[in-house]
């Protein structure tokens, strides 16, 4: 097939749809259920990065970058990039012990329900089948269909296939390859580099200010139209449950194909009998066309609609590095309690070694964090925020990128949520044997409060109620770091 075969079909089913190219018709699309239940996802970012391991999964862009230490990495490593580019990664990621079996058995026991691969990041390189782009991980490399044999995995597992595709910025990730040198400039591999698009302000000391202004340098017509063609196939080749985008889609020129995309996206999902969403970042989309997401943040107070975090085990980076530091368990537990508790959902990333294998401070984190939700999960599936999420001086700090530090919860911070006549209290520093909750003080015309009981005792606990404050007391203080959750019965 063609590109312009697809978006031939494209504009046959948005004709034939129910959803049109417009936001008045997508804003009616509505949350899959399912997903704004399941709280938890994994995130894989997974791909030719992984193989130098180096820096960050940035490594196809600041490789040629002088003013990054991985171009000097690159040089002293693998020789100069007229010489050594980065497309010569390609045979040396060889995932020779990838076992999708063993990561969808792993995501089921950290107590995940949804998994979302990076299909695509913005180096190029597919890790699925395409006919729209040669260098992928079916016909090199691997030489396996990677998504396709996640998507089986997952689904045999009961976890729902999601997929991310971060194709947008490809129009211009590479661009500092024009600057120097290298591989990038040579005509025979510009269908894998991408129109590596250089200008003043997409140069390195300014792309970051400048891609996050949506009426910026835009992309062309041409990668517009070949960039919707792309993901429509993916969509129908995987379908997805979900479809994650990074940043740049913001940008206004993919404004009328963001609209084409999602009227296909939830055109296609009628057809074929389930209820998908659109992950987006910025302004992309106005609220309610899709589901907002913040990158490595939160937000302050509850959201009337449901969103997402997507965050990471490492904290320096997406991909795999040799170097990098991670999260704890009670670290990523408080940030999905908070997250939960403001009508959120967290996607949580693992970035796997080159040889298809995850790393052992990552098992062991989503290990525990199965462990810690097979006892509390009660609390967090299906649930929806209570009147407020919580009690307590700690709270994040709103925005992108603020996650890397813990929160500094105290015996006085709470979290809440709501399910089935019954609020979920999460104690986030449990280090007393009497917990003191103000939010549920005795008041006048108050509901009443039937029972008390601690996820994972069936045994009710006796609970006093004032003008202050209600009393619960435990006998004796819980054992380890983490959250407890008090599940309230309402009278």
């Amino acid at each position: 097939m063609t590109i312009e075969e697809q978006l031939v079909i494209i504009d046959e089913v948005i004709e034939k749809g129910r959803y049109k190219a417009d936001w008045a018709s997508l804003c009616s699309h509505q949350t899959p259920e399912w997903y704004h239940d399941a709280k938890f996802g994994i995130f894989i970012h997974w791909g030719l990065y992984s193989v130098p391991a180096y820096s960050n999964e940035w490594y196809s862009r600041e490789m040629y970058d002088k003013t990054k230490p991985a171009y000097h990495h690159h040089i002293k490593t693998y020789g100069r990039h007229s010489e050594f580019g980065y497309k010569d990664f390609i045979p040396m990621f060889k995932a020779e012990r990838f076992d999708p079996l063993q990561w969808a058995v792993l995501f089921k026991k950290s107590g995940a329900r949804y998994v979302m691969p990076v299909c695509e990041h913005h180096d190029g390189f597919a890790m699925y089948n395409t006919e729209f782009n040669r260098w992928n991980a079916v016909n090199m490399g691997p030489c396996r269909d990677v998504i396709g044999e996640i998507k089986s995995a997952c689904e045999n597992e009961g976890l729902v296939f999601c997929g991310s595709s971060h194709r947008a910025e490809h129009y211009f990730f590479m661009n500092m390859g024009r600057t120097i040198d290298s591989d990038v400039n040579d005509e025979k591999y510009e269908d894998f580099y991408g129109p590596a698009y250089y200008c003043k302000e997409l140069a390195s000391n300014t792309m970051h200010i400048t891609a996050s202004k949506s009426d910026s340098v835009p992309p062309t017509q041409e990668f517009l139209r070949d960039w919707l063609a792309r993901t429509c196939e993916l969509i129908d080749r995987y379908q997805p449950k979900v479809l994650y985008f990074d940043w740049w889609v913001h940008n206004n020129a993919f404004k009328p194909y963001l609209k084409k995309l999602a009227a296909y996206y939830y055109n296609r999902a009628e057809e074929w009998g389930f209820e998908v969403t659109i992950n987006y970042k910025h302004n992309a989309f106005p609220p309610g066309a899709a589901t907002f997401d913040v990158e490595r943040g939160a937000l302050k107070g509850i959201s009337p609609v449901p969103w997402q975090t997507c965050t990471s085990i490492a904290k320096n980076s997406w991909g795999y590095t040799e170097n990098n530091k991670f999260k704890s368990v009670r670290h990523i537990v408080c940030d999905l309690i908070d997250i939960v508790s403001k009508n959120g959902m967290m996607l949580l990333n693992v970035g796997p070694k080159a040889d298809g294998t995850i790393t052992d401070e990552e098992t062991a984190v989503l290990l525990g964090i199965g462990k810690w939700l097979s006892v509390n999960g009660e609390g967090v599936y299906g649930t929806t925020p209570w009147k407020f999420f919580g009690e307590g001086r700690a709270n994040v700090k709103e925005g992108f990128f603020q996650d890397n530090k813990e929160k500094g919860y105290t015996h006085k911070d709470f979290r809440f949520t709501y399910k089935n006549g019954c609020v979920y209290v999460f104690w986030m520093k449990p280090d007393k044997s009497t917990v003191k909750i103000k939010s549920f003080k005795a008041v006048s015309q108050d509901v009443m409060i039937n029972s008390v009981k601690m996820l994972g005792n069936k045994k009710e606990l006796n609970f006093t109620r004032n003008k202050k404050y209600m009393q619960i007391e435990l006998g004796s203080v819980p054992q380890g770091d983490l959250p407890v959750c008090f599940k309230i019965e309402l009278g």
